[in-house]
């Protein structure tokens, strides 16, 4: 299936996953600077930037996006490192086609960003990272696949999502491939 990858940051999903000759086709971001829109410049992606102050609502973003999505053929919208909550126009497009890879194990530590510091702050022995469907319950999807990642003693932020994103480039082409099976099997295909 042809894939939309949604980043705000650094972008290693996106690189493991042209890395692994996966067919992005499109790249949206709501930060033109993030190291994953310059990963899809540096690869000739198309490219939509969407920030948020060229908006009057999140409706009319989504809107915005969902309309360039769909003008380059995306199938299923991967979320790798996208900070913001999709709407309804999103939700309705791409009903049971999107994915978001989240740094924990989900349901612990879900609906931000900081995950991994939670996840230090709490204490925990283990943490991981989760591949689900996106719903508009935020990080509340049916979970596809999991990975654990032990805490180890003098873990700081860095070194264990270090740890958690390299478990996140296996699992997230895995949960790519299974969903898109299953997409291709609800449309008979």
């Amino acid at each position: 299936m042809k894939l939309g990858v949604a980043v705000s940051g650094k972008g290693s999903n996106l690189r493991n996953l042209l890395d692994r000759g996966f067919p992005v086709v499109a790249v949206v971001t709501n930060r033109p600077s993030c190291g994953g829109a310059e990963i899809a410049r540096a690869h000739g992606i198309s490219l939509g930037e969407f920030p948020q102050s060229r908006f009057a609502s999140a409706l009319e973003r989504d809107v915005a996006l969902r309309d360039f999505l769909l003008a380059h053929g995306v199938e299923l919208l991967v979320c790798a490192g996208y900070d913001r909550i999709f709407t309804a126009p999103l939700f309705e497009s791409f009903a049971g086609r999107i994915l978001n890879i989240h740094p924990s194990l989900l349901p612990a530590f879900a609906g931000g960003m900081d995950a991994v510091e939670q996840a230090l702050a709490a204490g925990v022995p283990r943490t991981g990272c989760t591949v689900h469907y996106v719903t508009e319950d935020v990080d509340a999807g049916p979970v596809i696949l999991q990975a654990e990642v032990p805490v180890l003693p003098g873990d700081d932020s860095e070194s264990l999502r270090a740890r958690v994103q390299a478990r996140e480039h296996e699992i997230l082409p895995k949960a790519i491939e299974m969903a898109s099976d299953a997409a291709r099997a609800a449309i008979g295909q």
